[in-house]
């Protein structure tokens, strides 16, 4: 049996700090789990701190590339997948997820929950406002969890496991 894959999706640019710390205390969590990580693979904001965390603690990290090459991935990722789809990668980190969290709010993290909600894909948001919560129970109240803990992140990710 495979172990779960645990998307993180969140900000690249502009992450701030309390959102970085976060990915990375889940990227450290998925791992001691023995869970798999995916992120957006890139070396910058969320993707980069979970990634990171995760490979330091002897974590597997999957990376969906937007790009044509490899050049711009995190060092934290063991597997690069390279798509050249830019954008529209998001479908693809959504759908290899077994549980999808988005670690803060963006303009392309909204995507991946919408995405994960169209999908049927369990969500979990960690630190995303009362505003992200509000617009994404609308769209289906039973998938989408909140919390504003990386431990209960995991906690909840294990329960809808």
């Amino acid at each position: 049996m495979r172990p779960p894959v645990i998307g993180v999706m969140g900000p690249g640019q502009g992450a701030d700090a309390a959102t970085l710390e976060n990915a990375g205390q889940l990227g450290r969590l998925i791992a001691e789990a023995g869970w798999v990580l995916l992120t957006g693979g890139q070396a910058v904001g969320v993707m980069d701190a979970a990634s990171r965390a995760a490979r330091d603690a002897g974590g597997l990290v999957i990376g969906v590339l937007p790009q044509d090459h490899a050049q711009n991935a995190s060092d934290g990722v063991t597997v690069a997948i390279v798509t050249g789809m830019g954008s529209a990668r998001n479908n693809i980190n959504v759908l290899s997820s077994d549980v999808v969290i988005a670690c803060g709010m963006g303009p392309g993290t909204a995507s991946e929950v919408a995405l994960a909600i169209k999908a049927g894909k369990p969500v979990i948001l960690l630190g995303c406002g009362a505003g992200a919560e509000g617009l994404f129970n609308k769209m289906s109240v039973d998938k989408v969890e909140a919390t504003e803990t990386p431990d209960k992140a995991l906690e909840i990710a294990g329960e809808l496991l």
